[in-house]
């Protein structure tokens, strides 16, 4: 029997697809905003979404 070949299963997939609707200047924004931390622009959103729930946790 040969081993398993391929990609190892990740930890946490990104199996969730979401579709969003920003206007023009929220898109320039997120597109800075990931150019300047160098990483992807779902990066930036994620980071925002963690430093929302960690504001509403402090409450």
């Amino acid at each position: 029997m040969s081993p398993r070949t391929g990609r190892p299963p990740i930890e946490n997939p990104k199996s969730v697809k979401m579709n969003i609707r920003i206007t023009e200047q929220t898109a320039k924004d997120l597109q800075e905003c990931a150019d300047a931390l160098e990483i992807s622009r779902v990066g930036v959103i994620e980071k925002g979404i963690q430093l929302v729930k960690a504001s509403l946790d402090k409450k």
